[in-house]
């Protein structure tokens, strides 16, 4: 039998039913479910002084995802960023299926805890579209990343991409993925 992550079985034998009853849907297929996540890492104003930052960026991206990343190249010139069209500026890795559902699993479960004075994730990250942006300050909260080898500090946004249809099915969504959002009733 082929290896299944917990979370997509979770998905399938758990999470589905519950939305599918919280929200009244008709059938199976109208509920949302977690098309992509994307990590971008830009390293923009370092790229320029030192390319082997991009070279770095890539290797530890592509460590802590278990997917090869690539490095994103300028659009246009900036002379005040000493920026040419075609540098670097960035590094970005999209996962889907089983390398999504792994890495989502590693993210709940071991690097977000390791944030320094942790007390959940805020939810004012949604776009409108049922898409959800994260901001990490530090790539070392990944067990991945030997502390001794990493150049520089950098943050990363991850991005999940849903199919559903407005922020509240999406924050319902991740939620019962198990994303620690913090709970705005009891800071108020």
């Amino acid at each position: 039998m082929a290896y299944v992550p917990r979370l997509k079985s979770k998905y399938k034998e758990e999470i589905v039913g519950a939305l599918k009853e919280k929200f009244n849907y008709k059938t199976v297929m109208q509920v949302p479910k977690l098309q992509k996540i994307s990590i971008n890492q830009g390293v923009g104003r370092y790229s320029v002084a030192d390319k082997k930052i991009i070279d770095s960026s890539i290797l530890e991206l592509s460590t802590i995802t278990g997917q090869q990343a690539v490095s994103a190249k300028s659009k246009k010139d900036i002379s005040n960023f000493k920026l040419r069209k075609g540098m670097p500026v960035g590094v970005r890795v999209t996962l889907r299926d089983n390398n999504m559902y792994e890495f989502l699993d590693r993210l709940i479960s071991v690097a977000l805890p390791r944030i320094r004075d942790f007390k959940g994730i805020n939810d004012k990250g949604f776009d409108g579209k049922g898409n959800y942006t994260l901001g990490v300050t530090e790539q070392i909260i990944f067990p991945e990343i030997n502390i001794d080898k990493i150049n520089k500090i950098l943050g990363m946004d991850i991005t999940f991409v849903t199919s559903a249809g407005s922020d509240v099915e999406a924050l319902e969504l991740l939620k019962q993925f198990g994303l620690p959002f913090k709970n705005q009733k009891a800071e108020q």
